[in-house]
């Protein structure tokens, strides 16, 4: 095999644990020099390749990439940023090429969600379009857990485990209180159209009356009045009422709780906090006291308490989209297999880049209780092995100890430049 260079790049929202999965595509390629050479990043996902600015990977110390695997963020930069087709847009793809082949680049991985496998697949179209070749593998990371195919994503593991500590000791505050003080507590999680994360929380609860008390899920439809007397229902019951609501959730007509009006890079509708409208609905129908809570970046950066399940999911994916190549595969994603429940046990298989593409994988109903408020104890078998085990990071100083790489450019080589 002819040694030829690499190119990865991040692409989308960011996890606490898709580092690790650089750490572990970069690691297998050092230790294949003889088949790869130089290992390539993309400054701001794939608009390093378009604007020639490519991070050289062989300046950072094996140390330092090392301690990917416990550093949140993207370290190279992600971007939201959607390739048109080769035919609405010829002359961005003649520019990868220029790019790719001045810097003679024959892998590329990107490390995204399903618009970002909509690139890693139209990128391998390209290969073959212009007759210059490139092995083109994706790499699955959503916090949404909303790929299909895959069991799971990296990156959703660690979120889930978030959601649930954090409902779980915000509803012991709120239960202390409940008497003289708050009785609704309202936590609003990411997922514009699946519900996955929302879900999470409830592994929360293990007995009759643990919050969360009621799920708002993007998959069911809201119901304003239903709604209402439920919580009214709980703080009767239990004293207080506590809810995960999920960014998405919708009326029947379709329109989000929080619309807010405006669209992000993707084209996804822009949405705002649905926990205070969904706060000021209870306070406006029951007077009940109340507090709402954003987790926002929180939950997809806090790597100090992900799971240990996540963290070597997401690092098997990096090793094995290196390994897929190296074998001389092209246009696929090494996915997760779930082999058993009890005990847990995964592998790592591959699908087509084209069956993952702009596609998403909604929460199936079984999942959801009768009501529409809960999980069932099928959901909750799928969900608990994907938090367990703790991966803490190191601490200096009594905070995490995490890594900033250089991220040195390499020389340009190309005369033109590139205006995104």
């Amino acid at each position: 095999m002819e040694k030829r260079n690499a190119f990865y790049a991040q692409s989308g929202g960011v996890t606490a644990v898709i580092n690790a999965t650089a750490w572990g595509g970069m690691e297998t390629a050092r230790k294949n020099k003889d088949k790869i050479g130089k290992g390539y990043a993309g400054r701001t996902g794939i608009l390093g390749a378009l604007t020639e600015d490519l991070i050289d990977t062989s300046r950072e110390s094996a140390r330092a990439i090392a301690a990917l695997k416990h550093t949140p963020s993207g370290a190279f930069g992600p971007c939201r940023y959607k390739l048109k087709s080769i035919d609405e847009n010829r002359a961005q793809y003649e520019r990868l090429m220029e790019v790719f082949q001045a810097h003679d680049i024959g892998y590329f991985f990107y490390n995204g969600g399903g618009d970002s496998q909509d690139t890693s697949n139209k990128v391998s179209q390209l290969s073959r379009k212009m007759g210059y070749p490139i092995q083109c593998i994706g790499i699955p990371k959503t916090v949404d857990n909303d790929l299909p195919v895959t069991d799971n994503c990296p990156g959703f593991g660690s979120v889930a485990k978030y959601v649930a500590v954090s409902i779980r000791e915000a509803a012991f505050d709120v239960r202390s209180m409940a008497e003289t003080s708050t009785k609704v507590f309202v936590m609003e999680v990411m997922g514009r159209h699946a519900g996955w994360i929302a879900a999470a929380s409830g592994l929360a609860g293990e007995n009759e009356g643990d919050a969360p008390h009621l799920i708002l899920f993007p998959e069911i439809a809201f119901d304003r009045k239903r709604f209402l007397a439920r919580v009214k229902q709980c703080v009767k019951r239990y004293g207080y009422c506590v809810i995960c609501v999920s960014e998405g959730a919708r009326f029947a007509n379709g329109k989000f709780l929080a619309d807010a009006g405006s669209t992000d890079a993707f084209g996804h509708k822009q949405l705002g906090g649905v926990a205070p409208v969904v706060a000021d609905m209870i306070k406006q129908a029951h007077g009940y006291k109340y507090h709402w809570a954003v987790a926002d970046y929180l939950q997809r950066a806090a790597r100090h308490i992900a799971s240990k399940t996540d963290v070597e999911q997401a690092y098997a994916m990096g090793k094995a989209a290196v390994q897929f190549a190296l074998q001389g595969k092209t246009a696929i994603l090494p996915i997760i297999v779930r082999t058993s429940n009890k005990p847990y046990r995964w592998k790592i298989g591959s699908t087509s880049l084209a069956r993952v593409a702009n596609r998403e994988k909604m929460m199936p109903r079984s999942y959801i209780t009768r009501d529409g408020f809960g999980i069932t104890q099928r959901c909750r078998s799928y969900l608990a092995p994907l938090i367990r085990g703790e991966a803490y990071p190191p601490y200096k100083g009594g905070l995490p100890d995490y890594v900033q790489l250089r991220n040195i450019l390499v020389p340009k080589r190309l005369a033109t430049t590139y205006a995104v």
